[in-house]
Order: structure tokens, then sequence, then C-alpha cells
């Protein structure tokens, strides 16, 4: 399997390439050169645990990793998540079922795919024989989940940014209270949008990238995207025949965890459709209800992963929308970096729909799942609630523990969910650094204390 980048100017490379770069040099992202077709292995498939069936599927992508040294890996990231199913459905209702999503290590849905994409960067720097720093931009749960992937590897030095005073305290306590040399919690004063923005600044100099033999943990990189492809795979096998047609609910803000699925539904797999939940920042709502996508400000929001008004994984679905024209997708990434906007219309037939969901309504969801089946959502899992049709099937991922955000779940409903690892995270001290929204202070930060 080879790997091209979605402007097109760049060598095609293999999996291990794609994965240790992260951004392609040309500034686009890598895709698979060719999608595979599913269909006919989805019976066989069927009745897989779940780290075979995440190595059946990426087998087909990451060809040049040894089979079994693949399968031993994948065993070994979903070893901490619970037996026998680490993504379990859920059932609320006749025509409603929530896709479990947060029983890994940080309690959030990026644990699936940084859990492998750390084993990866270990496996990088034993077969080059070089250490590596690891550089990522969070909006509250990514940052966790990979320092959680590459925590104490003393071969890897790990830098998160983060925008300081935006996200949930217990998301920043998993990233800044971990007391291991080898992480380093830098808080930006900014939004997130700004921290994507510096990152890939900061990956746009090839030479220091080079140098400091950077990758990018963020959903950028393309190991993510196609770790995410299986617990679609995963619930769309499990799912009645009759409920085969479900809608599948996804709250996003950067659009990797929709397009996950969406690629899925390429390759062959008959999922009907997806809707992408957003809160009050509401680009990808506007986009797939007017066809247009343009930024506006990011609003600090109580679903506070989902404050984001560029979404990064864009890019790859615009190059599947305009059929992998490299020269057509950097033209639209020009306008739209000069303007602040794109026009894509008629997007029916790509299979989303959209909701969006202001704070106002984030309480009441969170009150009525709780009341109707006597569940407890986060309040990014809420806005997928948004809307909800009980005549037709439907399945919300629940991308978060509510334990992680315990004074907006108390608010709502009277009780608040706890999580002993989170508890134990309240009596360890905060260490972080704050740092201006500037790509020379974070290169001189990595400079300073990469390995």
């Amino acid at each position: 399997m080879r790997y091209v980048s979605t402007r097109g100017q760049a060598d095609p490379v293999g999996f291990s390439g794609a994965v240790a770069a992260g951004l392609a040099p040309d500034g686009g992202l890598y895709v698979p050169a060719e999608l595979p077709a599913l269909g006919g292995r989805l019976a066989e498939w069927a009745g897989l645990g779940y780290a075979e069936l995440a190595f059946e599927f990426l087998r087909l992508f990451a060809t040049d990793v040894p089979a079994e040294e693949l399968r031993a890996m994948l065993v070994e990231s979903y070893a901490g998540f619970p037996a026998p199913d680490a993504a379990p459905l859920r059932r609320l209702g006749p025509q409603l079922q929530v896709l479990e999503l947060f029983h890994g290590p940080t309690l959030a849905f990026k644990d699936f795919a940084l859990q492998w994409l750390g084993r990866l960067y270990v496996r990088q720097c034993r077969e080059r024989g070089e250490r590596l720093n690891v550089l990522g931009a969070t909006s509250g749960d990514t940052g966790a989940a990979a320092i959680h992937g590459l925590l104490g590897r003393p071969e890897v030095a790990i830098f998160i940014l983060y925008p300081d005073g935006r996200i949930a305290p217990l998301q920043e306590r998993q990233m800044a209270c971990t007391g291991a040399a080898n992480v380093h919690a830098l808080a930006l004063s900014g939004t997130f949008d700004d921290a994507q923005r510096l990152l890939k600044d900061i990956f746009g100099d090839g030479a220091f990238r080079t140098r400091h033999r950077l990758s990018a943990v963020n959903s950028i990189n393309l190991a993510r995207i196609l770790a995410q492809c299986v617990y679609y795979l995963s619930a769309w096998l499990r799912l009645p025949a009759d409920q085969r047609d479900a809608e599948f609910v996804v709250p996003t803000g950067n659009f990797g965890n929709v397009l996950a699925g969406w690629m899925l539904r390429r390759m062959g797999v008959p999922i009907r459709g997806f809707r992408v939940a957003t809160n009050q920042n509401d680009i990808l709502y506007r986009l797939f209800t007017t066809g247009e996508y343009r930024v506006a400000a990011v609003q600090p929001s109580l679903a506070p992963s989902m404050d984001i008004q560029v979404a990064s994984n864009f890019e790859r679905f615009l190059y599947y929308r305009l059929g992998g024209d490299g020269e057509q997708v950097r033209a639209t990434m020009r306008r739209f970096a000069a303007d602040g906007a794109c026009v894509l219309p008629d997007l029916s037939r790509e299979g989303f729909a959209a909701s969006r969901c202001t704070d106002a309504q984030i309480p009441g969801l969170i009150a009525g799942a709780y009341r109707d089946y006597g569940y407890i959502v986060d309040p990014h899992t809420a806005c997928g609630f948004a809307g909800l049709d009980p005549a037709r099937s439907a399945v919300v991922l629940a991308t978060a523990s509510p334990a992680k955000f315990p004074a907006t779940i108390r608010a709502a409903i009277g009780v608040e969910p706890t999580d002993p690892a989170l508890e134990r995270l309240k009596a360890r001290p905060i260490v972080k650094r704050t740092i201006k929204a500037d790509a020379g202070a974070i290169r001189d930060f990595i400079q300073s204390y990469g390995v």
C-alpha cells in the first residue's frame, strides 16, 4: 500500500513513512493511493474480537509492518480496554444505541488510535536507531491520550500544545500531572485553532522537522484515522440485520472521527449515513447544511473538545470530494487560507447530515438522556442527542466519560460521576509551561527539551 499527498506534489511513501512524517512535504495530508474493497470480507470478520478485527483491517494498510508484529502491537494496544469488547454497544431504546468509546486508559475515544500510534512510534525508534520528538495540539482529549501512549518512553519526548484555560480542568490534569520526564504540557495563550495553525507552521519547516526528528500525533497523522475506522466496523458488524441501516451520529470538531466512518463507507461497508453533531462552534454544521465552509470566531463552550473552527481533516474529505485532484485541492486550500471560506455545493450525496447544539441546550440534553434512559452522557455526546428521531435507527458515538466533566453533569442532573483514575489526579501537582502563541517560542522549547 502506497500513500499520496492530498496536494499531489509529494512522492508516494509506504505506511511507515507516512506515519513518521505525519504531514506530507508539500503541506498536504497523506491518504491511501487506493482504498481496498471490503464487501467480500465482512462475513468472515463477523464475530472477531476487537484486537483481531483491528489486525485484519489494519494489515491491509500497514503492509510494511510484519504481520505477527502488527498483531502483537494491536493486542498490546487494546489489552487495557474492557474484555471482551473494547467498544461496547449499549441499547437505550428500540431504535437507539450508544457506541461507548470511553473505556480506554484516558476515558476518551482518542485512546483507540493513540495507543496504537504510540507503539508505532516506539517501533520507528527501534527500527531507525534514533530518538523521536512528538508534537501535538489538543482541544482536550487528544493530548492526554497521546501522552498516555508514550508515557515514560526514554526514546521519545512528547510536546502537547493546548489553549490555556479553554479545556476542562480534569483534561488538563491528565496532561500536566503525569510526573513523567518525557512529557511537556504547553499551555498556549490562544485557541485550539491557534495551536493547530502553529503545529502546521512548525511541520512546514522541513529543516527543523528533520533536524529534530519531529512527528505529528494529531489526526493529520493517517494512522489515527485508520485506527478509528475499526470501531465503526466493529459496531456495524454487531448491529442486528434489521438495524444495519442505522445512522451513525458523531460529535465532532476536527472532522477526523466522522471521516474515519465515511472512509469505511467508501470501502464498501454499507453504512447508511452519518450525522455530524457540532456544538455552537458549528463550521461543520454550516458546511453540510449550506455548502459553505467559512471560519467564524471560536466560542468557548461546555463541550470544549469541539471548540474548533478549522477542521484539519476537511482537506482529506476535500481530496475525495474533488476526485483525488491535487491541483484542485491546492487551489481550494489557497482560497480558504486567503478568504477564510470556500464553497462545496451538493453535499447531500456524500451521506452526511448535520446538527448543532448551543451551550444553553447541553444541560437539557444531559438531563433528558438521564430522565428517559437512566444514562449519563458527557457534554460532547449530549450534542449527538439533539434532534434524534425516535422512529429511525441511530447509533450515537459516546466520545468521552462523563466523569471528565463533573461540574457540567452535576449542574444538569444533580449527580457527579467519578472515576478512580481521575480522582487520583486531583492530589498531584500540575506541571505545565505557559507559552505564547508563537512558532519561534515553540521551536526554542523543543530545541531545549527534545531528545
